[in-house]
């Protein structure tokens, strides 16, 4: 597959066309860090430079400024190397390996660094609910591709229901950290 990067326009930032929709963002609470995921982003459109400037404008008086974002190009046409906003430029990266395909990295000088799922524009709006749920919820640990993979399934319970179907006491404390991982106890923990 090709990945065709844009070169950025001169300086000059664009600023958000008048009547785009707002931006489609589900954040974790405050607290301490957990599972695998900040929060989740729906984009309305496959256009990244349009739909990161939008969320990075959003998210820079929250998190500071934010100054680089990577993805996976599977998902995206075209994959800008630099995308205006609001008077400075987020530098743009892509890793099609090493960074899964249903998410995006947010990292700025001051906070530190952000991941979100990013649900796909022609998400319905039921299935978007449950996968923002889920990327939210401080109690399950998954990435953004086992998130989607578990949607597509029909394995994600309604944000209304407590607990994902199936899981057990024991699957709650595991992913809250309650035991150490296999390599942990063979390598003498940390």
């Amino acid at each position: 597959m090709k990945v065709i990067t844009e070169h950025p326009p001169t300086t000059t930032p664009v600023a958000q066309a008048d009547g785009y929709p707002p931006v489609r963002l589900s954040l974790k609470p405050p607290g301490p860090p957990s599972g695998l995921l900040d929060g989740a982003w729906w984009p309305h459109s496959r256009d990244l430079t349009r739909e990161l400037a939008a969320l990075t404008e959003l998210l820079d008086p929250r998190w500071g400024r934010i100054t680089r974002v990577t993805v996976n190009p599977t998902h995206w046409p075209v994959v800008p190397r630099k995308v205006a906003v609001d008077g400075h430029v987020v530098k743009v990266g892509w890793f099609r390996q090493e960074q899964d395909p249903h998410q995006l990295m947010l990292r700025s000088y001051h906070v530190g660094r952000w991941d979100l799922l990013i649900i796909p524009p022609g998400t319905s709006a039921a299935a978007a609910e449950r996968l923002m749920a889920a990327a939210c919820d401080p109690r399950i640990a998954c990435t953004g591709s086992a998130l989607m993979a578990a949607e597509s399934a029909g394995r994600l319970a309604d944000p209304a229901d407590a607990d994902p179907p199936g899981r057990t006491q024991a699957d709650a404390w595991e992913a809250e950290g309650g035991a150490m991982t296999a390599h942990a106890r063979t390598a003498g923990g940390r």
